[in-house]
C-alpha cells in the first residue's frame, strides 16, 4: 500500500473502526483499507461465537486473497486478557516486519474504550519504528444519540461518558457535576440503580439504547419497563438532564 515504509518494507499497522453495527457506516477510508491489506487481525470474546466486529466488515475482506486471524480474549481475567493483548502484539508485529500491512478491527471507534489501544501500547513500546495509521469509527455513542433522536451537549455544556457505574452513588456523583451522562454496557447492577433516577428528580430522562443501527437495535424511553433480559454487552443509557 503507499503508506508502506519504502526503506525497511514493513509494513503499516492499521487500527479500523468499523462502526456501531451498520456496515453502511464504515467510511470510505475503513473500506478501500480493509480490501487492500494483507492481514486482518479480530477482536473476539472467549464467551461469544462470533465477532461482532467481523459481523459489520466482512464484505469488505476477501476471503480468498486476504487472511483472517482471531484474537481470543477473557473477559473476566484481567491478569489473562493482559496476557493476551501482549501475545496479540508480538504476532501482529512478526507479519508486519515481514512486509504485510495489517489492519485490526474494532466496532465503533478504535481510540474510545477499545480492545485497539490494548494492542496499539504493545506496538508502540516493542516497535516503534512500525508506522501505525488509525482510522476513526463511528462510536456507539453517537449512533445511539442519532437513533434515539437525543442530543448530546449543546453549548456550553458538559458530557460525560463512563464504562460502568457501580451503584446509585456514583451516578449522583455523575450528574451533579455533568449536563448529559452516557453509560457505556448497561448491566444488572446499573439497571437496579436505574429505580433512583425519581428520587434523583430525573424521572423521563433517560433513553436506553440496545445495538444501535443493528436489525436488533431496542430503543427504550421508559426505564421503568426495562429487565434483565432486554441488557446487553453491545448497549449503552443517555441520561440527560435538560435545560
Amino acid at each position: 500500500m503507499s503508506n508502506r515504509n519504502l526503506q525497511t518494507q514493513t509494513g503499516t499497522f492499521y487500527g479500523v473502526g468499523v462502526g456501531p453495527g451498520d456496515p453502511e457506516l464504515l467510511t470510505l477510508k475503513a473500506q478501500r483499507v480493509l480490501k487492500d491489506v494483507s492481514i486482518v487481525f479480530v477482536p473476539q470474546s472467549e464467551t461469544s461465537r462470533d465477532s461482532f466486529a467481523y459481523s459489520i466488515a466482512s464484505q469488505f475482506i476477501d476471503l480468498e486473497k486476504q487472511r483472517v486471524t482471531p484474537i481470543m480474549f477473557p473477559t473476566d481475567d484481567a491478569d489473562g486478557a493482559a496476557q493476551v493483548w501482549k501475545d496479540a502484539s508480538n504476532r501482529i508485529a512478526e507479519d508486519l516486519l515481514n512486509g504485510d500491512d495489517v489492519a485490526f478491527i474494532t466496532e465503533g471507534d478504535p481510540m474510545l474504550f477499545s480492545t485497539f489501544s490494548y494492542v496499539l501500547d504493545g506496538i508502540k513500546a516493542e516497535y516503534p519504528d512500525i508506522p501505525v495509521e488509525i482510522i476513526p469509527g463511528v462510536s456507539s455513542v453517537m449512533a445511539a444519540a442519532a437513533r434515539s433522536g437525543v442530543p448530546l451537549v449543546t453549548h456550553g455544556q458538559r458530557l460525560a461518558i463512563l464504562p460502568a457505574v457501580y451503584g446509585i452513588d456514583d451516578l449522583r456523583e455523575a450528574i451533579a457535576n455533568y449536563d448529559t451522562i452516557v453509560l457505556m454496557k448497561v448491566n444488572k447492577v446499573l439497571l437496579d440503580a436505574l429505580v433512583n433516577l425519581e428520587k434523583l428528580g430525573l424521572a423521563g430522562k433517560g433513553v436506553y439504547v440496545r445495538r444501535a443501527t443493528t436489525d436488533q437495535e431496542q430503543v427504550v424511553n421508559d426505564l421503568q419497563q426495562l429487565s434483565a433480559s432486554d441488557l446487553d454487552y453491545f448497549s449503552l443509557l443517555i441520561i440527560r438532564k435538560g435545560d
